[in-house]
């Protein structure tokens, strides 16, 4: 039995890895010239080590969008944030940056990747087929390259 690979059977790290690596291709989503003063959130005390942060952040973004529904900048904001060391005082969550999410968003709906839309009472960015086909597309390379979930699981089944 072959099942198709899809963003569920590898892992999350080396998808946002191969999906940033595809958005760098793509002319709609480039970096603000203040991306690389930035910080991430409130919580962070430096901003990003690596030159390409932006891309990786946008592929996260998009698998979180597929992942969650509809889901908006505040939603995404809390999923990026992080604790804030307060010196001797205890720490406390605080959001992430909602003008890096908000921007990459937009860059991603210009794409053709994510839409506004609603499901139930939902409302916020959903994901086009554009996008569910460019995700399972690199979970696919990724999966039939490296040995996958799936192909471990079946491998079990046969032996157990």
């Amino acid at each position: 039995m072959i099942k198709m690979v899809t963003m569920y059977d590898v892992d999350p790290s080396e998808l946002v890895e191969a999906i940033a690596e595809e958005l760098k291709k793509n002319e709609n989503i480039k970096p603000p010239e203040w991306a690389k003063f930035c910080k991430t959130g409130v919580h962070k005390q430096r901003p990003p080590v690596r030159e390409d942060w932006w891309y990786i952040r946008a592929a996260s973004v998009l698998r979180k969008v597929r992942l969650l529904g509809p889901i908006g900048v505040s939603k995404l904001r809390t999923k990026y944030g992080g604790k804030q060391s307060r010196g001797y005082k205890s720490e406390r969550f605080m959001k992430g940056s909602g003008s890096i999410i908000r921007k990459i968003l937009q860059q991603l709906e210009k794409a053709g990747f994510i839409a506004k839309g609603s499901k139930g009472i939902h409302k916020g960015r959903i994901i086009t087929p554009e996008g569910i086909k460019l995700i399972d597309r690199i979970a696919k390379k990724i999966g039939g390259n490296t040995g996958n979930r799936v192909g471990k699981v079946e491998k079990e089944k046969k032996n157990g």
